[in-house]
């Protein structure tokens, strides 16, 4: 898959969220991460740019292959890491000291923490991507998708990230939740 394909890939008409944006926020997020190495940097870069290249709200197998998809595609020497890194956004858990998951998994999640209006139309824009869900199922599975987030001590697992964005991450998981009930 070449830089052409990749880009297609984001820019597919039902991509509403997981798109070219997305993955723009998140390299703007890595540019503001202090204290990387340059193949810290280089390995976070390449995961960012495939954890969502395969993204298919009706398949659950989406980080796995895109994983699979990066470890042909990326250098050798970081393509084990790359997809480790990827397949950690299936549940956004990450080991303790695990420092470029936590920083992946953060980065990941950021629109979270983002301004109210913005969280809102990532909200929508996540609705578009689910159209195919009637919206009473949709509700619940959003709504347990969330309530999971706002059950963690730590919505971020980097403590930058977390420092930056928890507050307004649950301001904004609380008012969703209410909106789906």
């Amino acid at each position: 898959m070449d830089q052409d394909a990749l880009i297609a890939a984001y820019t597919a008409p039902d991509r509403h969220y997981h798109n070219l944006a997305h993955i723009g926020d998140c390299l703007a997020a890595l540019a503001h991460v202090d204290g990387l190495s340059e193949a810290e940097r280089d390995t976070l870069s390449e995961a960012i740019w495939w954890h969502d290249v395969v993204y298919d709200p009706a398949r659950s197998d989406n980080e796995e292959l895109s994983a699979q998809l990066a470890e042909a595609h990326v250098g050798f020497d970081i393509a084990r890491e790359v997809g480790r890194l990827i397949r950690l956004t299936k549940t956004h858990a990450v080991e303790p000291h695990d420092r470029l998951g936590a920083i992946l998994i953060s980065i990941d999640l950021s629109i979270l923490g983002a301004e109210p209006a913005r969280y809102d139309a990532y909200a929508a824009a996540i609705r578009k991507e689910y159209a195919h869900v009637p919206d009473s199922d949709y509700r619940v599975g959003r709504a347990g998708v969330l309530s999971q987030f706002a059950a963690r001590p730590f919505i971020f697992p980097d403590a930058a990230f977390a420092e930056a964005y928890d507050r307004q991450a649950r301001e904004n998981l609380a008012r969703e939740l209410a909106s789906l009930s």
